[in-house]
């Protein structure tokens, strides 16, 4: 094993694990202490985040040497903005004198470089392409080029003001979703996972296809907390996967089992990776009303993988787990108060107390952190229990940087749209393209989320094509929360979409399966990651739970008959029952047009 790619040396570690806590502590602090300035909350938690961007991620020794020099002008540029923050506020934007200049071009720079090293090259050249636009737009001809900015304003709104990189969605990163990330690394290292997969071996391991139905609860479950279809996949797969196989499994349905009930994992409330609370932010729709509206349209998609896996089942002879894989009744109930203590205490202190929702992880993460201290049989020994705050520790930095730097980049593109006007000039060519119809927009925009979604993760690609697509959408008569959520599913689709679906990619290394099977199987299996945000658009009340929940429920009968009619239909011929699969499908299409009537809804 060469020097590159070694392990860390215990004392390495153990500065890993301190800045991890560090980055815990300084996060729970943000929550507990009140009102903390956002130029100091802001630039502090990239400060934290640049460490583990460009030094502990780098794969040669190169890449760690210029990292942790990127590092020392990155954090002195962010300590400097967070210790003069008043001072900078009172600029209004404007830099004074080169020095300012240089540290704005030298915070731009480091935060293209930390979205490069975390994510690759295309989120970090959009952003670099946007700056461009900004610095050199006045010379494109045309209604799509812009009067010019002075280059100290637009660098310094960029950069001490909050209309950049310290902008509104660095906000939702620093006090929110950090958080929910550090509440997720504290379940993670503790019993919640094994947690997890004995209460859904338990309630649907017998049943046709029952190791892909524990699957779908399993990663429904662990999804909705950790924010990433290919972190679920790599690491509820690691179980799940070898227990699909083994029991027959064709190789490329296990995988595609894995990869959609994985990516459903960012649309599961109450959580929805950190997609709820940027949605909370850029619609000021509060949490709980965002969360109760995804509730039904999530819920339909997991029952539709469910059919499919029936189908599948059917065509495969997948009958359910044998007996002896079954977990005791006992064990399911002590290993389930794993997660059920922290979830109780979240959505308490959330729904039943009426806290905020980071308040509630914060209490959350208290209770799971006392739990790491225990196990099936009791207490855990010392050694284990350091180790279980080590894995903590190093889980909650790494992951919070990586969610910062995406963000961080994230918020230029969101800040140069802002300042040059260039996304309502996006938002009229949408408008323009489609007629001034709202399906063809709505087209548009899939094909945008699913083209960006391949390049980005899904909370950026969401990010960026509801700032451009949903003033369109919303022109167009869409509400706004029904624009933001048909964006959001959409950007997920390059999860297990073809030509780069990340969640495939894992889920078939992980099973030495050719991707391409894996993905079309998938596709089949996802039918309701394409289907359900058309459904949301056609019939409203999908998402009116709050408000008509028995409108909502009806319509959402009827919409899960209409998909369950699909899938079943897609995926049953090659069984004995291929006719009648066939009629399934045409009798599910119809269902779905015609839902229900608004009259009869009250609409």
């Amino acid at each position: 094993m060469t020097a590159e790619t070694a392990p860390l040396s215990p004392n390495a570690r153990l500065l890993w694990a301190a800045l991890g806590a560090l980055t815990i502590g300084f996060h729970l602090w943000l929550v507990f202490s009140g009102i903390v300035p956002n130029l100091v909350s802001r630039p502090l938690h990239m400060a934290l985040a640049l460490p583990w961007a460009l030094v502990f991620a780098a794969r040669t020794r190169r890449a760690r040497r210029s990292g942790l020099v990127l590092c020392a002008v990155g954090l002195a540029a962010c300590l400097h903005v967070a210790a003069n923050a008043t001072a900078l506020g009172d600029q209004y934007g404007f830099l004074a004198g080169p020095g300012q200049v240089a540290m704005a071009v030298a915070l731009l720079v480091i935060v293209l470089e930390m979205a490069r090293r975390a994510i690759g090259w295309p989120m970090p050249l959009i952003a670099a392409l946007a700056l461009a636009y900004g610095l050199l737009g006045q010379h494109i001809p045309g209604e799509f080029g812009h009067a010019g900015l002075p280059l100290s304003s637009f660098l310094g709104t960029l950069t001490i003001t909050e209309g950049g990189i310290w902008g509104s969605l660095t906000g939702i990163s620093a006090g929110v979703v950090a958080i929910f990330v550090i509440f997720g690394a504290v379940l993670n290292a503790g019993e919640a996972g094994q947690g997890f997969m004995n209460l859904a071996t338990a309630a649907a391991g017998r049943l046709r296809g029952g190791a892909a139905k524990v699957a779908v609860l399993s990663s429904a479950l662990f999804g909705s907390i950790s924010g990433s279809a290919s972190a679920n996949v790599a690491s509820t797969g690691a179980v799940t996967l070898p227990a699909m196989t083994g029991l027959g499994y064709p190789k490329r349905l296990a995988g595609a089992v894995e990869a959609v009930a994985s990516s459903g994992g960012q649309i599961m409330p109450p959580l929805m990776g950190a997609g709820a609370f940027v949605m909370v932010e850029l619609t000021g729709i509060p949490y709980t009303e965002i969360v109760i509206a995804a509730l039904i349209p999530a819920v339909l998609y997991f029952a539709t993988v469910w059919v499919g896996i029936d189908a599948f089942a059917l065509r495969f002879g997948l009958s359910g787990l044998p007996a002896d894989r079954m977990p005791p009744a006992a064990t399911v109930l002590v290993t389930a108060a794993f997660f059920a203590i922290p979830f109780g205490v979240l959505l308490g202190v959330m729904f039943a107390a009426g806290m905020t929702p980071q308040y509630a992880a914060a209490m959350a993460i208290l209770a799971g952190a006392v739990l790491l201290m225990f196990g099936p049989a009791g207490f855990v020994r010392p050694r284990a229990l350091l180790a279980r705050a080590e894995a903590v520790c190093m889980a909650a930095g790494s992951q919070v940087a990586m969610i910062a730097s995406i963000i961080l980049c994230a918020s230029i593109v969101i800040g140069v749209l802002g300042m040059t006007g260039l996304g309502v000039k996006l938002t009229s060519l949408i408008l323009s393209g489609a007629g001034g119809a709202l399906w063809p927009a709505l087209l548009l925009t899939a094909l945008a989320c699913l083209v960006l979604g391949m390049e980005v993760p899904t909370t950026a690609a969401y990010v960026i094509c509801v700032s451009i697509a949903g003033p369109a959408l919303q022109d167009l008569g869409l509400a706004p929360l029904t624009a933001h959520l048909f964006v959001f599913w959409f950007a997920l689709l390059s999860t297990i979409t073809p030509p780069v679906c990340g969640a495939v990619f894992i889920a078939a290394g992980m099973v030495g399966e050719n991707w391409i099977r894996v993905a079309f199987t998938a596709m089949a299996l996802g039918l309701g990651l394409y289907i359900v945000p058309l459904c949301i658009v056609h019939q409203p009340a999908l998402i009116e739970l709050g408000a008509q929940p028995l409108a909502a429920l009806a319509e959402g009968a009827v919409t899960a008959a209409g998909l369950a009619l699909v899938s079943f239909g897609i995926i049953a011929p090659g069984s004995v029952l291929s006719r009648a699969a066939r009629v399934a499908a045409g009798a599910g299409v119809l269902v779905l047009l015609g839902g229900i009537p608004s009259a009869l809804l009250g609409g």
